[in-house]
């Protein structure tokens, strides 16, 4: 029987699938036991939004695989798990549905002005708030999705319904791989500046740290709406609140650039005013729906049970490493 540590809740019906079959520890709740007080007899760990540093995983040493509950992986030391052969996995399109769906709660809040017009009237007004919420419709709009995978391919097939036109950005795509006739691939700066939505789908890198700076902000339109779902690195937080302070923008963030210092505790440490007026921003959680979990958790399960069982996991991020 393996031992399996879990660093944040799951839904309910995969933690009781993994403990049918594995000793499960786990970070929280009542029998809550922190990582180093059972690092030594850690088999796998199924991980959220704890950061898995070079020191947790070398006070692991039976450890075999880093199970991500999620897309990103920015929060593992891949390197460190490499040199380990400690597989690192994902666990892609569980979640598509829950992320682009909540890509457009976010759209829709700040085009609309859904916040606040709902404490408007929790303030007390109605008729007098009305004159200054004037929404913008999305209707014969265009929307620009920067990274095309399963995700912004969703966002597209929801922006349809809309009557939205799609234009794309991805680095890892040319013109013949794209077979819907109403998406159109261009560059970056084409993107900006022709739409009125942004949404990113791009995992955190270096080469993506800030993508969208202050320049890439100036190239939007007046009246623009930007949204970010993936990573708070993406882009410049401070710059941001340039643009949404002298009301040329608006924005939904379900990430800030805060969680690259804690993610479980960004606000102290973030770079944006998350109470201006013309932006929207949730505690990231577009990944997180009563499926979704469900779907995600069995994801990453299925990888956690293929490398103790010896084979190669599906979707690891770190292919150079061999558990065989």
């Amino acid at each position: 029987m393996a031992k399996v540590y879990i660093t944040d809740p799951i839904a309910p019906e995969i933690y009781a699938d993994l403990e049918s079959r594995h000793t499960v520890y786990r970070a929280y709740g009542e029998e809550a036991k922190s990582w180093h007080e059972v690092a030594p007899e850690i088999d796998a760990a199924l991980v959220r939004s704890e950061n898995i540093t070079a020191d947790m995983i070398d006070a692991a040493p039976r450890l075999r695989i880093i199970a991500r509950h999620g897309v990103g992986f920015d929060n593992v030391d891949l390197e460190t798990a490499a040199a380990r052969n400690i597989w690192v996995t994902t666990t892609p399109g569980a979640n598509a549905a829950a992320v682009a769906e909540h890509v457009f709660a976010l759209v829709l809040s700040a085009a609309r002005r859904i916040v606040e017009g709902s404490c408007a009237v929790v303030d007390g007004e109605w008729h007098s708030a009305k004159p200054r919420l004037l929404g913008r419709q999305l209707h014969g709009r265009t929307i620009g999705i920067i990274g095309y995978g399963q995700i912004g391919q969703r966002v597209a097939t929801i922006a349809r319904g809309f009557g939205m036109s799609l234009v794309v950005v991805d680095p890892f795509l040319v013109a013949s791989d794209i077979v819907e006739d109403d998406v159109r691939l261009t560059h970056l700066d084409d993107l900006l500046e022709s739409s009125d939505v942004v949404t990113l789908h791009v995992p955190l890198t270096p080469e993506t740290w800030h993508m969208i700076n202050a320049d890439a902000l100036a190239k939007l339109k007046d009246g623009a709406i930007l949204v970010n779902t993936s990573r708070g690195g993406l882009i410049d937080d401070a710059a941001l609140e340039n643009e949404i302070r002298s009301e040329r923008l608006s924005a939904g963030l379900d990430v800030i650039e805060g969680e690259a210092v804690n993610m479980n505790a960004p606000l102290p440490h973030s770079r944006i005013d998350v109470d201006l007026r013309g932006l929207v921003v949730t505690p990231h959680i577009a990944g997180q729906s009563d499926q979704s979990m469900i779907d995600v958790g069995n994801a990453a399960v299925a990888c956690i049970e293929e490398a103790l069982t010896g084979r190669k996991p599906k979707h690891a991020v770190n292919l150079e490493a061999s558990n065989s």
